[in-house]
Formats: C-alpha cells, sequence, structure tokens
C-alpha cells in the first residue's frame, strides 16, 4: 500500500485534513499517512527538512504520493526530494491535485490496494464532484460506458440515507466494488447522470445522488454476480452510515418522571448565566496557549464523559450530541480563530469566548430552525470551555428537591433532565404551548412559565404555585407545606379513582384520551381511554430514513397493546414549522409555521404518505384506529387525502377518519371541510398562535398565544355548532391538559378531551365534579370576556 504525505503551512488544517480522510476508511485499511506542516506547533511555514523527514516515515515499494497546499509548500516539496537518496525519491509523485478533496480520495482509493499511478489519478480528480454540483465543471472526459449490454448484470437500489451518497458512505460504496474482480458503473436514474466508474470516489461524486433517488449497478467481469451482491447488501445497510442508520424501534426519551404537581418549593438551581470573567489573570502568550489548549482538552474529556453516561443511561442517539459538542472543540476553523487570536496577543478565555460566540451568532442567523438550535450547543461548549478556563463550578446542575431556573426550555432539556431528582422548572420566558413545556408537563415535572426577570441567585430558597401564577423567593414554607400537601391528597385520590369512567354529576360521560409520542408514553398513561394523538413524527423522530410500512404498524401496534387494545387515532406525519422529520429535510423557509407543513409537504411526497396509511390500515384490521390528518386548509386538501387512502384498497372495518382543526381557516369552515369524515380534533396550540398571530416558540410574543383568549373559544364553539351532524369532535392541543380549562371545554360542547398522560386522573377527577348545564353557562359567558386573563379568573372564581 502507498504512503501518502500531507504538506501545507499549517499544522492545524493539515492535522483535520488528515482526521477527516481518515474517517472514510477502517482503521486496519487506511495507508501509512505523514504531516509536514508549520513551522511549529502555531507559526505558518513549511520546512523542506521536515517534508523529506514525512517521507522516509510512509516510504515503501508501492510509492508515496505527496499532497500540498500552495506556494513554498511547492518548492518545500521539490527541495526536499533532493534531502532523500535517488531510489526514495523515484517512488514519490508530487501532487497538485487539491489537498482536503484530493486527500480523501487518495485514501479511499489507497486503502483499496490500488497502484500509486491510480491513486494520483483519483486524487487529480478530487474537485470532480464540487464542479458538477455547482455547474462550473469542464466538459467531462468520458464517462463510464457498459461493453456491451447483454454481458452486463443489473441491480437497481434507492438511497435511503438523509444526505445521500456522500463523502462517507460513497467510500464505502468505493471500497467495496474494489473488492471485486469487475467492471462496475452506477447510474441515477432520477436525474439520468452517470454511467460512471463505481470504483472511483470522485467519479461516484459527480452523481451527487440524494435520498430516495434510484441507482442502477451495471457489472461485467469474472465476479459481477458477486460485487452486485454486495452492492446490495450495503445498500439494504443504509451504506454503512453509521452516523445516519435508525434505531430499529421507537424508545422513549424521558428518564425519570416528576410528581405531577403543580407546585413546588426548593433551592434555586439557576442555569444560563454566562461564566464571568472579570477575574480572570492572562499570562504571556506562551501561557496562555497552554490554557487554551489545556482548557480545550479538558472540556472535551467531560464531553466524552457525558457521551459514555448518556449513552448508558438513554442509548446512543441522545448521546450524540455531546459527540457533536467534542466536535466543535476539534473543528479546525473554531481552533484556528483561537490561536490566531492568542498569538495576537489576546488571553485564552476572550479568544474562546470570541470564537464561539461567532459561531453562534451564524447559527442564530439561520433559517432553519432546526439548524439555529446548533446555536445551544455551540454557547454550551463555550461555557464549558470558560469553567475549565476559570475553574468556575457548572451551574444548572440538578440538585436533590431543586427548582431548575432557566430562560428558555427547549425540549431536549425537558427530556433529559432527572423528574426524580429536580422539584421542578421554572422559565423566565412566557408562553405555555412550546416543545419544551409541552414535554416537561408530559413527564409531570411541575413547572411555570413567564416568570420574567426576577432575580435569583443559586442556591435560594424559591417556590411557585403555576396554579396561582405565582413564584416568590424566600417564600412561606409552611404556606408552600400546606398547598403541596393538598395538591398531593388531590392527585392521590384522583390516582385511586383513575380507572374510574369520567361521568359528570349530570350523567354525562367523556372519554379523556392519551397524547402519545413513544410507547413509553402509553405504557405511563393511567386510566387513558384510548390516545386521542399518536405524534408520529415523534414516535419516529430519531431516524434517519423513513420507517417501512412494516416497522410503523410494529409500533403502533405496540402503542395499543399498552393502552389494552383501546382506540388510538394515529396522526399522519406533521413536519413542518418546528417539527422537522430528518429523513424529509426541508428547504429554509422565511415563515416557517406558515409555509409548507403537514398535510402540505405529503402533496409533494405522496409515496411517503402511502406507505404510512398502509401500516394504519393493516394495524386497523386488528384494533380500533382512526387515522387523522394535519394541518388542513381546504376541502380540496380533505378530498386528496381520502384519496389517498382510499387508494390503496376498502377502509378495513372500524377504521375512522378525521382531521385535525389547527388554522382559522379550517374553523370558520367546517361544515365544508368535515362532510363525510367520522370525527375532527382541535389542536389548540397551533389554532391559537394563528388565532393571535404569536409564535408560540418565541419568548417575546408568546404570552399572547394563550389558549383561553375569548377569540380562540370562539373558533372551538363554532366548530362544535357547526361541525356535520355525527361528527365527533375532540381536543388534543395543550388546552386539553390544563383542568382549569375543562369546564369550558366542556360547556362548550366538546365531546373529547386527549391530553398528556401525567394530567389524566386531575381531569377525570375534575369531570366528575362537573355539570354540563352549568358549564355551558360559563362557557357562554366566557365567550363574551375582554381576555384570556379574564377568563382565568371567571374560572378561578366560584360560580
Amino acid at each position: 500500500m502507498i504512503g501518502i504525505v500531507v504538506v501545507s503551512h499549517s499544522r492545524t488544517l493539515a492535522e483535520a485534513a488528515v482526521g477527516l480522510a481518515s474517517e472514510m476508511v477502517a482503521d486496519g485499511n487506511r495507508p501509512q499517512l505523514a504531516v509536514a506542516a508549520g513551522l511549529d506547533a502555531s507559526t505558518f511555514g513549511t520546512d523542506a527538512a521536515a517534508v523529506a523527514e514525512a517521507i522516509g516515515t510512509v516510504d515503501g515499494p508501492d510509492g508515496v504520493l505527496v499532497l500540498l497546499d500552495l506556494g513554498s509548500a511547492v518548492l518545500s516539496a521539490e527541495m526536499a526530494l533532493e534531502f532523500v537518496d535517488p531510489e526514495t525519491a523515484a517512488r514519490v509523485v508530487l501532487s497538485s491535485a487539491p489537498l482536503v478533496e484530493g486527500l480523501v480520495a487518495a485514501v479511499v482509493t489507497a486503502s483499496t490496494g490500488a497502484p500509486l499511478a491510480t491513486v494520483v489519478a483519483e486524487a487529480r480528480q478530487g474537485l470532480a464532484g464540487k464542479q458538477e454540483h455547482l455547474g462550473d465543471a469542464a466538459p467531462p472526459e468520458e464517462t463510464a460506458e457498459p461493453e456491451d449490454d447483454a454481458d452486463q448484470l443489473k441491480l437497481e437500489v434507492a438511497v435511503r440515507i438523509e444526505h445521500g451518497l456522500h463523502a462517507r458512505p460513497a467510500a464505502k460504496l468505493v471500497a467495496v466494488v474494489q473488492r471485486f474482480d469487475a467492471k462496475v458503473t452506477v447510474y441515477d436514474l432520477d436525474t439520468g447522470r452517470g454511467p460512471v466508474d463505481a470504483g472511483s470516489l470522485s467519479r461516484v461524486a459527480t452523481l451527487s445522488a440524494q435520498q430516495h433517488h434510484r441507482l442502477e449497478f451495471a457489472a461485467g467481469g469474472p465476479q459481477a454476480a458477486d460485487a452486485l451482491r454486495a452492492i446490495r447488501e450495503l445498500a439494504e445497510r443504509d451504506f454503512d452510515d453509521v452516523t445516519t442508520s435508525a434505531s430499529p424501534e421507537p424508545r422513549a426519551v424521558a428518564v425519570a418522571g416528576g410528581t405531577g404537581l403543580d407546585v413546588a418549593v426548593g433551592p434555586a438551581v439557576v442555569a444560563g448565566d454566562e461564566v464571568d470573567l472579570a477575574d480572570y489573570e492572562p499570562g504571556d502568550h506562551d501561557v496562555e496557549r497552554e490554557r487554551a489548549e489545556r482548557a480545550r482538552r479538558d472540556a472535551e474529556q467531560q464531553l466524552r464523559r457525558l457521551r459514555d453516561t448518556t449513552a448508558e443511561q438513554l442509548g446512543s442517539p441522545e448521546a450524540g450530541i455531546f459527540d457533536a459538542q467534542a466536535g466543535l472543540l476539534g473543528d479546525g476553523a473554531v481552533l484556528d480563530r483561537v490561536f490566531r487570536s492568542v498569538a495576537q496577543g489576546i488571553d485564552a478565555a476572550t479568544a474562546w469566548k470570541q470564537a464561539l460566540d461567532e459561531l453562534a451568532q451564524t447559527f442564530d442567523g439561520l433559517d432553519d430552525p432546526y439548524q439555529r438550535e446548533r446555536a445551544q450547543d455551540v454557547r454550551s461548549v463555550r461555557d464549558r470551555v470558560l469553567r475549565a478556563l476559570t475553574g468556575a463550578a457548572e451551574t444548572g446542575r440538578p440538585v436533590d428537591g431543586g427548582i431548575l431556573v432557566v430562560p428558555e426550555l427547549d425540549a431536549a432539556t425537558a427530556a433529559t433532565v432527572d423528574g426524580d431528582r429536580v422539584a421542578g422548572i421554572a422559565v423566565r420566558a412566557a408562553g405555555t404551548t412550546g416543545h419544551g413545556v409541552i414535554v416537561a408537563r408530559s413527564r409531570g415535572i411541575p413547572l411555570i412559565t413567564g416568570i420574567g426577570d426576577v432575580a435569583v441567585a443559586d442556591g435560594t430558597t424559591v417556590g411557585f404555585d403555576a396554579r396561582a401564577g405565582s413564584f416568590v423567593a424566600d417564600p412561606d414554607l409552611q404556606a408552600f407545606a400546606r398547598i403541596v400537601r393538598e395538591r398531593t391528597e388531590e392527585r392521590d385520590a384522583a390516582l385511586r379513582a383513575v380507572d374510574e369512567p369520567a361521568t359528570t354529576l349530570d350523567g354525562r360521560t367523556i372519554p379523556v384520551l392519551v397524547n402519545v409520542g413513544s410507547v413509553q408514553d402509553a405504557l405511563d398513561a393511567r386510566g387513558a381511554d384510548g390516545s386521542g394523538l399518536v405524534r408520529t413524527e415523534v414516535l419516529f423522530g430519531d431516524r434517519r430514513s423513513a420507517p417501512t410500512a412494516a416497522e410503523q404498524a410494529a409500533a403502533y401496534r405496540e402503542i395499543a397493546a399498552a393502552l389494552g387494545g383501546k382506540p388510538i387515532t394515529i396522526r399522519t406525519w406533521d413536519v413542518g414549522g418546528d417539527k422537522p422529520l430528518r429523513f424529509l429535510p426541508q428547504a429554509p423557509e422565511a415563515n416557517p409555521f406558515l409555509g409548507d407543513r403537514g398535510l402540505r409537504t405529503f402533496r409533494r411526497r405522496p409515496e411517503l404518505l402511502a406507505t404510512q396509511l398502509a401500516a394504519i390500515r393493516e394495524v386497523a384490521r386488528e384494533t380500533p384506529v382512526q387515522v387523522m390528518f394535519p394541518m388542513v386548509t381546504t376541502a380540496e386538501e380533505v378530498a386528496w387525502a381520502l384519496e389517498q387512502l382510499d387508494g390503496l384498497g376498502p377502509r378495513p372495518d372500524g377504521l375512522q377518519v378525521g382531521m385535525m382543526v389547527e388554522v382559522p381557516a379550517a374553523a370558520l369552515r367546517i361544515e365544508t371541510l368535515a362532510g363525510g369524515l367520522d370525527f375532527v380534533s382541535i389542536g389548540t396550540n397551533d389554532l391559537t398562535q394563528y388565532t393571535t398571530a404569536a409564535d408560540r416558540t418565541n419568548p417575546a410574543v408568546a404570552a399572547l398565544a394563550d389558549g383561553l383568549d375569548p377569540a380562540v373559544l370562539r373558533l372551538v364553539d363554532r366548530v362544535v355548532r357547526q361541525a356535520p351532524e355525527g361528527v365527533h369532535v375532540a381536543v388534543c392541543g395543550d388546552l386539553a391538559s390544563d383542568p382549569l380549562a375543562t369546564e369550558v371545554l366542556v360547556g362548550l360542547g366538546v365531546h373529547a378531551l386527549s391530553a398528556v398522560g401525567p394530567q389524566i386522573p386531575l381531569l377525570k377527577a375534575r369531570l366528575r365534579q362537573l355539570d354540563t348545564t352549568t358549564a355551558a353557562a360559563t362557557a357562554t359567558k366566557a365567550l363574551t370576556l375582554p381576555s384570556a386573563e379574564a377568563v382565568r379568573t371567571l374560572l378561578t372564581s366560584p360560580h
């Protein structure tokens, strides 16, 4: 196997390029690699003696390829050949190939045992994929043409991985092809690109094959059949793209639940404050450089330990976030920015802070909400490095009985915080319908939002009563102990009666269902009369490739079994806005909540919806199932959705069909949209944000997105009154989980409530205390009030 030397002015750049290329092949197959870069670890430049030494390190009978960046690197490499003995120099090729792309191509090709000439040719073609994608490629010299179609064996496979046949899976393909005595070409049936040599990394890259593209492989030669068999097996393994391979089964993210109360008291655990650098004392250049590097190593070690612990407790998908954060600490661009600043006389703490603040700002400015969340990771890494530099203690760690005080509550924190240790979470930002808030409540963690900028020192005793909307420092502990005792007794009484039906004082039974995003949610839902919402985009949210119909059906069966065979309502893929699906990348939008969402998305991707509907139909033959379509605005959309369902064949007996009411336009013409449906379910989260023009994920306006706003209640009232006869009306948004809202919803005539699991006992207990005639009078009064706050006052006062 040949050896490879990288000559660069920057040691950081060279080492990063080698690290990237090394990722493309397994450890045992890598060629020998050596770096001759920089005059030292921090000074730019090249040295002929260092290049000669590197050549000697990797030299062997198969030869050495030298890749260079620019300028004096070429001169140093040429001079180095004068330093080594002529026999060695004769085996060395200095290449003009692009450094990064050429190195990747060279490493992959060399790993197959290819001769030096082949490796050199592949390295020179390193830019071909990029040029092809950007449209500035020179006219192709040639494409691989089958010698005789009659002698070719053919294979068609689909690319399922999210980012298509990018560098790592392409390298896997090339490595497989190179193992066989066969001429293999690949052709992209969807774009018409190719055929190209499947044994050439640069040629495969020119295809730019994306997710869901169909590739046709043609092979000839003594081992053609074996080669195609190996390619098929590789494709079935998603080209061994380990970073995107999906878990075979859905899994609950949360590790522990809370008390289920709406009141809490305990020491404040304040998170989100930046590390104070006021007392940092800079040293000289060498000291600061050593400090910067040591802090990087310490932070990286901490993140590796966090990754291992998280993988053990939660699993690999959740642990992956810490791998990503650790990757920032090895990012060449970040390190170059930091150490260049230190070389210019800036202290290590300021250098790290400036570099990572700039990167966080870049992520903050992206259009894609999924990508914007990376800014939180960057700031987390920043603070970890700064704590390592200053010796500051980490804030925000769970403390037994503590109350976590956070500026905002993201879904990841809500999902992973240890609910058995924290007493509750207090969120400074207002808003009750953000995903983090919903996740925390679904786990039964006591929570209050909208506490504002109230000053709270770490360790100060605080208490809150979310029902009363109060948050206080240094509270009356006896008073809070009494409230906690009363609420605990209330909860315990509700739990004892949880399996009894929720029948009102005047004899009306209201089904109380559970919203689920995992099998564990269903298992934990005590007293649920079924599921009024299966969030399939959450259930399969960690998938990098679309689940098959069989995989979906298996998950739906598990949920139905966990609920004892009671009815389940499966919402079809709800994607867009703040709900990304990893296996369905979407283009950035200026207004994603008003853009390509829910059912709208699948007008363009009907095959994904068809697969899901096939799974739902299969399960509906075995257990009671309802299917509902999200983000419906027009009657034409309903007709299209029904056409997709019925195009698969006669509906199974008992399968009921409905739609979500989340758009004001849908509520205002429900009599037109719901004709021919069995039910509608009101999603109050989106209905509220669209009615109030307040983004529920934006802390600046989230307080306006209050589901008890009379304007929202009037739309609920209209849906109930104007729905066609026989159409069942449910509420599955966050408002249905609020016991305070139960009276007004029942008074408006809603037939069923679907809530987060921990709230079901309290909701059923509340329903048993209601008289529907009195509730109707209360609801009628609520519709006339001027604000959500006035409605809240009405519902909390004796009446």
